[in-house]
């Protein structure tokens, strides 16, 4: 045989550059099933059994393409568990000429790749992957001798180089961005659609068997099982979101309400980050949609930036900052995560919805994820990479490149800044307001301190007095740090020991 060909879990994408000029009568494909990648972090059982059965029906795809495909199923006999060494057996078996590979997602994969020329002796062809539109020197050249690396200059670099939502060299309707016009809570009396299920098909069957008896040990639930599994499915859930959420995805994409999973959010993330939906032509279907009038441009430009500006500039800072970012602790913070990360089971009732159903769907919305599970963690004081560890393990569209900046940047801060100008914490006020969770929740968000508080209250002050040193220069904290000054003292030792005493309770 000339080459063979390896295919990864999340490049499922008939035009992956690894199978550019790929000759199905000389070429060979190797897609694995390693228990090394499945429990790298405990990742949750559905998101597991998605990325099972999508590389399942890939392969399946390209075999009627006319490729033969060597498959290693998890409990294959012969299965070593790794990608070496299921990639040693491979060439043992076939003694290709060369081995051909997109580059990975992920660094410490990559270092590993980079490691088999040497390792089995054979030209290794480590491709770039072509599916995003910005590549690692492209955001390399943007940074270079910026002060701040902030993802709205990105974004619209990005807008620019693919003429989305741009007419005669300007945005469209005058604004680059729209977010102001995207905070509104919802209401339970609205129309909520959800995301188009699917029924499992045979292959997805045996690989919801596979897990259930593999990893019984995992976070999450296995039951209704509803994610697609092929790029017919995707496409067919895209299609879906466009014509009963898109419209309203906009003004309400930071609400929450008790029971609704979903609101107006596409949950399109995960069949994007295996390859089954192309972000450009995700893009102009939207921007297609908002030209036709089927949704307002506030929704339509708030979704592409989700794509185009905040999914590329988070990948770029990753490959930018690797591998010492994993480790950024700015506030030094090294509270252990509570255990109802991992159960639900807590009082708080924002934690609670957000939690349980991370738990039944491995997903939760990107302001749950934010402002709920990230500002606790962050207030309390939590170990930045505990945090990490647990988002990349428990939602279906975590991979390390596109949930580590998110974390470690945006919902900890504990770059210090690099990628967000502030921490993203708040009192529970703003849970309040974008949500209904506190109406039935044990505790009073009216409450500052005291037994029935809400814990966000004190804690936030908390959070600020003890980093103060570190917190206080920053122009966008200064009102607040006014706020706390002109406090008297009681009323500020009443803050601390509201939260000291949970804190201990944790």
């Amino acid at each position: 045989m000339r080459n063979l060909i390896l295919i990864m879990g999340d490049q499922l994408s008939p035009n992956i550059s690894s199978l550019k000029d790929a000759d199905p009568e000389r070429d060979h494909i190797l897609m694995v099933e390693v228990m090394e990648e499945a429990t790298y972090a405990k990742h949750h059982k559905k998101k597991i059994a998605f990325i099972f059965s999508a590389m399942r029906h890939f392969a399946e795809e390209l075999r009627e393409t006319g490729f033969t495909v060597r498959y290693v199923k998890l409990d294959a006999p012969k299965n070593t568990g790794s990608f070496n060494g299921e990639l040693g057996r491979a060439i043992k078996d076939l003694s290709p000429e060369k081995i051909i590979v997109t580059e990975p997602s992920e660094y410490r994969v990559l270092s590993d790749v980079l490691t088999w020329e040497d390792r089995y002796s054979v030209p290794i062809d480590v491709r770039e992957d072509t599916r995003f539109i910005a590549n690692k020197d492209e955001f390399a050249n943007w940074a270079a001798g910026r002060k701040a690396l902030r993802m709205e200059y990105f974004y619209r670099e990005m807008r620019r180089k693919t003429n989305l939502l741009i007419e005669d060299g300007k945005p469209v309707g005058g604004k680059w961005n729209y977010d102001s016009e995207n905070r509104k809570p919802a209401d339970n009396d609205m129309f909520m659609p959800s995301p188009l299920s699917f029924e499992p098909d045979e292959i997805t069957r045996n690989v919801l068997s596979l897990v259930d008896k593999q990893f019984s040990d995992h976070f999450g639930d296995l039951d209704d099982f509803w994610f697609g599994a092929t790029r017919q499915d995707a496409e067919k859930a895209l299609n879906h979101f466009i014509e009963t959420a898109l419209e309203n995805f906009g003004a309400y994409q930071d609400a929450m309400l008790i029971g609704q999973k979903y609101l107006y959010h596409s949950v399109l993330s995960l069949y994007l980050n295996v390859g089954l939906l192309d972000p450009i032509d995700i893009c102009r279907r939207a921007q297609e949609a908002y030209y036709e009038g089927k949704a307002p441009l506030n929704s339509v430009e708030g979704f592409i930036r989700q794509i185009i500006g905040w999914r590329e500039y988070i990948r770029g800072i990753y490959w930018l900052k690797m591998p010492d970012y994993e480790k950024s602790n700015f506030f030094d913070a090294t509270r252990a995560l509570p255990n109802f990360y991992w159960t639900g089971a807590t009082d708080m009732r924002c934690m609670a919805e957000a939690i349980g159903q991370t738990k039944s769907d491995a997903y939760a919305h990107h302001i749950q994820r934010l402002m709920v599970t990230g500002n606790f963690a962050l207030l309390i004081g939590a170990n930045p990479h505990e945090i990490h560890e647990w988002y990349l393990a428990v939602y279906a569209d975590a991979f390390e490149w596109v949930e580590m900046p998110n974390t470690i940047g945006m919902s900890q801060f504990a770059d210090g800044g690099l990628l967000g100008s502030k921490p993203y914490i708040s009192s529970g006020n703003y849970i309040a307001k974008m949500s209904n969770y506190c109406g039935s929740c044990k505790y009073n968000v009216k409450e500052k301190t005291g037994e029935n508080a809400c814990p966000f209250n004190a804690l936030y002050w908390h959070f600020l007095d003890r980093n103060s040193d570190k917190l206080r220069s920053n122009p966008r904290l200064g009102p607040v740090y006014r706020t706390w000054d002109r406090m008297s003292d009681e009323k500020r030792k009443d803050y601390i020991k509201s939260a000291n005493k949970f804190l201990n309770q944790l």
